[in-house]
């Protein structure tokens, strides 16, 4: 049985998983893939720890990833180190040097996707990258290969196990999302620097991946819309609860006739929707297709073994397809690099769905009746309306709307006139609202 040598770059979490589920299922992974797979070169900065992973393996330990790029032995590297800088110089010698190449690294393939494919193309390598999206879930080869018949209408995903998280024990035990941020970062599951989750770049690298594959255009991270969960209040998860939603950050990319719609964001969903039934750190996608209707893909998105496991699948196919003609193998986004879609990204202010107001008002005749002639003038129609009686002693309340679907630029057009209003206090706070129907 042939041999085939990997080069790994990046010793840590999933690093680690990744060597250790190779070590102990070789022989099963052997069966499957038609190859022996090995890694022969590890390469960390911190040696200590990547000789320590490898233990007594028969694998070189080295601190500088050149040295696996350019080794004329190895024929796949594996890119775990993560970022934009040197894993991008890494990746494109590599691909330079004819070799493949496996990584989890979302944040690169966002932003530099398209010049690292169009590398590989022009060499006859792939690149192969289920493990940067959703850790263990096979997400991204259902997309490019299981769904392949469809004509994908959206995509919407629970894809950061860390406000994922957060969300569920601000909900659960109604505290507020500096402590429970606190609480994440205690049990691991927020980095110390936890901004790229909280502030849903993360979820929105993964979503610009998934829209390429789903739609057939190129990877245009800097056209997402992104908005986090710092600004999250614990009332308005109460306030959803109390009318049968659930709020979830949410990826969602969407086809529409004039565009595509790809957009990170808090969002209220049925509570009646599996998706939204999906609590603590795991992960969730639901893709619509024409043909298959909806499929949900549930799992741990995150961790050294389920993120390894993608990673070792990549690995196989590899090994399977490293022989075939490269015409013939499956293209990196899905479609044919010389058939992919100019669909434009649409602006936000041109996304179309409804949407969750909450208003603080004087508790007075006539505010409602205000407000909703705002709401009339601009097109909007009310889907569900909540009036709190305001506690004792207290001359003002909130008014909770729902809305049905409309463009964006009208409700912030509406909310502007409303936020004039005397008789509302403050800010209006808005929530996108998705029925995922």
């Amino acid at each position: 049985m042939k041999s085939i040598k990997v080069g790994l770059l990046g010793a840590g979490t999933v690093g680690a998983g990744t060597f250790n589920i190779l070590k102990r299922n070789q022989e099963e992974i052997s069966r499957r893939a038609g190859h022996k797979i090995e890694i022969v070169m590890v390469a960390d900065l911190d040696l200590a720890r990547a000789k320590e992973l490898v233990g007594s393996a028969e694998c070189e330990v080295v601190n500088d990833g050149n040295l696996v790029v350019n080794h004329p032995d190895i024929e796949i590297v594996v890119e775990l180190i993560g970022g934009y800088g040197i894993a991008k110089d890494l990746v494109l010698k590599a691909i330079a040097n004819g070799k493949h190449v496996v990584t989890a690294n979302k944040a690169l393939l966002a932003v530099h996707g398209d010049e690292i494919f169009k590398a590989a193309q022009d060499k006859g390598v792939m690149v192969a990258y289920e493990a940067a999206v959703a850790g263990g879930i096979p997400i991204i080869k259902a997309l490019r290969e299981g769904l392949t018949a469809n004509r994908i209408e959206w995509i919407a995903g629970i894809i950061n196990g860390t406000t994922n998280f957060i969300l569920s024990e601000m909900r659960d035990k109604g505290l507020d999302f500096d402590t429970v941020l606190k609480e994440a970062q205690r049990l691991g599951y927020a980095e110390a620097d936890p901004t790229f989750d909280i502030e849903g770049v993360d979820a929105a690298h993964k979503a610009t991946l998934m829209a390429s594959i789903a739609f057939g255009i190129p990877v245009q991270f800097d056209k997402a819309h992104i908005e986090g969960i710092t600004k999250l209040e614990a009332i308005d998860i109460r306030y959803a609860e109390q009318l049968g939603y659930r709020i979830k950050l949410l990826g969602i990319a969407k086809r529409t006739p004039q565009g595509i719609e790809l957009r990170v964001h808090p969002t209220l969903i049925p509570a009646k929707r599996l998706i939204a039934n999906v609590e603590g750190a795991m992960n969730a996608v639901v893709v619509q297709g024409d043909a298959v209707g909806a499929t949900l893909y549930y799992g741990k998105g995150a961790g050294a073994e389920p993120t390894g496991s993608a990673v070792i699948a990549d690995l196989v196919d590899i090994a399977r397809l490293a022989d075939a003609d490269p015409a013939h193998r499956v293209p990196h986004l899905a479609f044919q690099p010389n058939a992919m879609s100019a669909l434009p990204i649409l602006p936000i202010s041109e996304v179309t769905t409804s949407y969750y107001l909450r208003l603080h008002v004087s508790d007075k005749l006539g505010v409602l009746a205000n407000v909703t002639s705002i709401l009339a003038e601009s097109t909007i129609s009310v889907d569900a309306m909540l009036q709190k009686e305001p506690e004792l002693g207290e001359s003002q309340t909130d008014i909770i709307i729902l809305t049905h679907q409309t463009q964006e630029k009208n409700v912030e057009a509406a909310i502007s006139k409303i936020e004039a209003l005397p008789t509302v206090h403050g800010k209006v706070t808005k929530i996108r609202l998705e029925h995922l129907s």
